[in-house]
This record gives structure tokens, sequence and C-alpha cells, in this order.
């Protein structure tokens, strides 16, 4: 998933995840009933989270599964997905809009965008009352605009801390680490024993502001207070890049970490040269395609004090257009998903993690994913709500990685550059 919840919002886009990359037979356009049987058709738009369109994995075999299982018990309500690549999405579905011809569910990073132009239903008229009940409140209280509901989480992630436990064993250090000074102390047995990167520390800039929230949230800290100000040169925030900076200095993490990407530092982990590292269930197929398979854990992030009960929550979403007027089925269909298996083919086929109670109550035996599903009912967001956030993301993106190398003047640049943006 790609972190976008700041893409159609101006999101997508969260999660990464030009041509059309789209799966459908049709390209929009009102929808009527079929002749002779009052049956309707949903024209729906989807992101696509498979990386090869002809993988297993792919998101219009996904949706093909979904739709033909209710079609099969709704027999009157028939479904067209258009599945589209993350890179496109937001362009070809701005595009459908201008035309008048937005399709009836889109689902996609970020909802907000449509609703000051009033182009989506309430989720109260297109999902029942017993299924908004079982939403995550924090993940769904995020759908709101003005405190009316338009958007539908539709997937989330979290972070969670991979350790090597072979390479543990022959450093002797017994668990994975609670606090700072647990981890530093595993790092130097790490150190000793020969692992070149103790602990994985990606501050490029495919995430730089997701590895250094995970920091921020360790001290106390975040991207802003809890009066809504920008507070990115906290005092918690450059006590966070001073304890990483002395890991690095102590050539404890990755080298030069301001220019590594996550994806590299994950594969590094995946081939048993990290010890330790920040990631989420995303993180899982890479790693059970390395050398590591069934040598690593995953625990809570380790905090300053102790390990952490939040994490960093992502999510994207699920809405309904209202031009053609079709909220009955459309919440036929809603509830079905999230009612049915769908949501634990989303685990099965992308190790995302689903946004119910229900969801995750399912998944609680499952171990590696454990840590993630406890951090998600009192997860931590970035302020993507906030019409800056895009463009300091960006700018995070890019310069945040110096901080190890200055913490205060690094920060304070980002503090001033957040102010003024």
């Amino acid at each position: 998933m790609r972190t976008r919840i700041a893409g159609a919002l101006g999101l997508a886009a969260v999660l990464a995840l030009a041509g059309c990359g789209s799966s459908g037979t049709s390209q929009g356009g009102d929808k009527t009933a079929a002749s002779g049987g009052g049956a309707v058709t949903l024209k729906m738009v989807a992101a696509d989270y498979g990386s090869d369109p002809n993988a297993e994995n792919a998101g219009a075999k996904f949706w093909k599964g979904i739709v033909d299982e209710f079609q099969a018990a709704n027999p009157n309500i028939k479904i067209d997905v258009q599945v589209i690549n993350w890179n496109d999405i937001d362009k070809q579905v701005a595009t459908m809009v201008q035309n008048g011809q937005p399709p009836d569910i889109l689902q996609t990073g970020g909802y907000s965008g449509f609703v000051e132009d009033q182009l989506l239903h309430k989720v109260d008229e297109i999902l029942s009352p017993n299924v908004q009940q079982d939403l995550l409140t924090k993940f769904a209280d995020f759908g709101k605009v003005d405190g009316v509901a338009y958007g539908i989480p539709f997937v989330s992630s979290a972070r969670g801390l991979f350790y090597n436990k072979e390479l543990f064993d022959k450093a002797g250090v017994a668990e994975p680490p609670k606090t700072w000074d647990e981890l530093k102390a595993a790092a130097e047995k790490l150190k000793k024993s020969g692992v070149s990167q103790p602990f994985g520390l990606p501050l490029g800039q495919e995430e730089a502001q997701g590895e250094s929230f995970l920091w921020f949230l360790g001290a106390g800290g975040g991207y802003k207070d809890a009066s809504g100000k920008w507070a990115i040169n906290s005092p918690q925030n450059i006590e966070a890049f001073t304890f990483m900076k002395g890991l690095v200095d102590a050539g404890l993490t990755t080298p030069n970490p301001g220019t590594k990407d996550r994806k590299t530092v994950w594969e590094d982990f995946a081939a048993g040269k990290v010890g330790m590292v920040n990631g989420g269930p995303m993180s899982i197929p890479i790693f059970d395609e390395g050398s590591v398979k069934d040598k690593y854990g995953v625990a809570p992030i380790a905090g300053k004090t102790g390990a952490l009960d939040t994490t960093l929550g992502v999510m994207d979403w699920i809405m309904a257009f209202n031009k053609n007027n079709h909220p009955a089925e459309i919440k036929k269909f809603f509830d079905f998903f999230y009612t049915g298996n769908a949501v634990q083919k989303i685990v099965d086929n992308y190790k995302l993690l689903p946004v119910t109670k229900g969801g995750i109550e399912k998944l609680s035996g499952d171990e590696k994913l454990k840590p993630f599903l406890d951090g998600l009912p009192n997860a931590s967001f970035y302020p993507f709500t906030d019409p800056k956030w895009p463009a300091v993301s960006d700018t995070i993106k890019q310069t945040i990685g110096g901080a190890v190398e200055d913490p205060a003047k690094v920060l304070g640049d980002l503090q001033k550059a957040a102010e003024t943006g």
C-alpha cells in the first residue's frame, strides 16, 4: 500500500504503489437498468495493489473473484471493475469526473478532494450501521469532513520491528529490544559478532518521513503537537535524531542512511545482512523470499523508555459517487465486501491489514501479523488532513536524512519550511 494518504487528497497517495494499467471493459458513463430484468450495473474503479498484472495477486484477478461471488448472490446487480495502476489512477479518475462520468464506486488513496464538490454519497447512505460500528473508530473518523463521513477505510498497514533470530542467537541477544538503550546494546553485540548492519536505517527519499516518524513517536514527538501546530523541531524529535546520530556515528546502522531507501534495506535484511529493521506486513513477502525465511521475528517498535503501544498507521479508501443514484445497490456490495471473506483475501494477497474489529479478531492467531494488529486501534497518523502535508512530506523525504549529522539544524529548517510553505 502506498502512503498516499495525501495522494488523492491529493493522495493516494499512499503507500508509491503512464499509460493505462487498467483491466475492465468500460470507461465510465451513466448506468442504466438492464432491459427486461431491472438489473443495475455499477461501474467501479480500483487501484492495483499487485506488482505484476499477470500475477496471482494482480488487482484484476482479485476483484474478479470478489465480484463473481457477489453477483452469484445478487444476480440483479452487476459490477464492472476497472483496475488502474497507482501511478495513473488519480489522473484518470479526475478525467472521468471532469467528463461527467465518475464511477459509482472508487477505491484509491484519498477521498476528500471529492467532498467539496458534493460528489460523494454519505457513508450512512451506502453502509449498514452494523458494518460502520465494526470499523476501527480511529480510522473511520478520518473519513469524516465537518463531522460527516464520506470515505470508508479500505485497507490499512502498520509498522513493527523485524529481527533476525539467527543473528540474535549468534550475538547473544536474548530478545528483541523494547527501549532505545536495549536497541543500542543489541546493535553493539550484533556488530561485535560480525553483522555489517546491526540496525537497518532507511532515510532515503522513498519513505524517510515514515522511518523518522517512528523514531519521533519513540520519544513522544511527532510532526505536530497536540494543538495542531507544526512541531518538527520539537525537543522530542531532536532527541530522537540525536540518538539515531549516535547509532550512525558508532557504525551500528546502515552506512550513509540518508541515501538508502527502504526497499534496499529490506532486501539486505532478506539476505541476512541486517540484524533489525522497521517494516510492515508488506515486508513479509520480501523477507520470505530471502534467506531469512523462518528465521525472523516481529516485535513492537522500541521507544525511548519502552516498546510503543502505537504504530504508524496508513490507510486507503473506498467511496461512492452520487451521480447515478444507486445507493441501495452500492450498500449491498459494500456490506457484502466487509462482512464476507474479502478482507482475508486482501491479507493473503497483499499482506495489508483489515480496518474492522472483526477482521483483526480473525487474524489474531497470526503471530507475524500480531504486532501490527495490536497497534492498529491506537495507531498514529501523518498530519495528512493538513493541505500543506503533501509538500511538507516531499521536503522531508528529500532532506531529513541529513538530520543524523545535524539534528537541530535540519529539523529546524524543516520546521521553517512547514510554517512558511
